[in-house]
């Protein structure tokens, strides 16, 4: 049985690659865990995972704590506010597939939008609360 979080990254990342508008706005499927030397912006890294046991008496559980960042360049923070819309529409509340676990809920708890203090690139931060079960 794979670990839930591994599941929900996988049906996370395949959700957002095979997103029509979002790759058009991304110029691609750039949806990075490990962002490749001289990526070109705008894309979405995966961030931080945290998982706590989410079982009662009687079932198995965990809420699972997913960070998403958007990194785009521009002369505002415009282009990070619209690719956060579209990862949030396409996210928040959905029931995504997965094999060995059952997505419970999925939903946005937390959006920032701010420009790096080093340079010209802006970060969108989005985190999500998911909680998973596994299939009987």
């Amino acid at each position: 049985m794979a670990h839930p979080s591994a599941e929900l990254q996988t049906t996370i990342v395949s959700a957002l690659t095979h997103d029509p508008a979002l790759l058009a706005r991304l110029g691609g499927p750039k949806v990075f865990d490990r962002v490749p030397e001289r990526a070109a912006f705008p894309y979405l890294t995966l961030g931080r995972t945290a998982v706590v046991d989410w079982s009662t008496g009687t079932e198995d559980g965990a809420e699972h704590i997913l960070t998403l960042h958007v990194w785009a360049r521009g002369g505002s923070k415009q282009e990070t506010y619209e690719i956060m819309d579209m990862v949030s529409n396409r996210l928040h509340d959905q029931t995504l597939p997965l094999t060995s676990h059952r997505l419970v809920n999925l939903q946005l708890q937390f959006a920032e939008a701010r420009q790096e203090p080093d340079g010209p690139a802006y970060h969108g931060i989005l985190r999500f609360r998911a909680v998973t079960e596994p299939l009987a």
